[in-house]
């Protein structure tokens, strides 16, 4: 018997070889972000209709609750835009969030602290070869997927409404 003759079933068996990349994720231009905290999902919106969720979004260290301070590691809440995108970013790209408004900044001076900001929705870290960093890990930030990266840095223009829902 040749070598190949077992080692083909073998590998078909275990879905090795045969297996077809995912094709890259399109969408169309969004114009509503909807992140569902607690749910831990990112609803995109065009024209109207919800057109994709992306699930297993990770937040801050600490994802229960608004973000208030700088360094506190929560991911805000409320209304926002995106407002840059960095393509050279420590992150696998990276989409600006416009936090923190006027009420963030008030909330924080208030207190005398700061409210922080540079939050934004990236891919994973550059560093990381392959795969996706476990459970929740940003100072504050949305990671998703890089695959989900590229499609948002593709689809989102700045200006684009992020609604940041517990």
């Amino acid at each position: 018997m040749r070598r190949g003759t077992f080692l083909a079933p073998l590998l078909l068996l275990l879905g090795v070889g045969g297996a077809q990349a995912e094709p890259p994720l399109k969408l169309p231009q969004i114009d509503l972000i909807r992140v569902q905290k607690a749910a831990r999902t990112m609803e995109l919106w065009s024209d109207g209709r919800l057109v994709h969720v992306i699930p297993h979004i990770q937040l801050g260290d600490e994802p229960t609750g608004p973000k208030r301070f700088e360094g506190d590691e929560r991911t805000p809440e409320g209304r926002y835009e995106i407002d840059w995108g960095n393509p050279k970013s420590a992150y696998h790209l990276s989409l600006h969030i416009s936090y923190p408004n006027a009420q963030d900044r008030a909330y924080a001076q208030a207190r005398g602290r700061s409210a922080g900001g540079m939050i934004m929705i990236h891919g994973q870290p550059n560093a990381l070869p392959v795969g996706r960093v476990p459970g929740d890990w940003t100072d504050g930030c949305i990671a998703v997927a890089n695959a989900e990266i590229e499609a948002l840095y593709e689809s989102v223009p700045d200006g684009t409404p992020i609604e940041i829902k517990p």
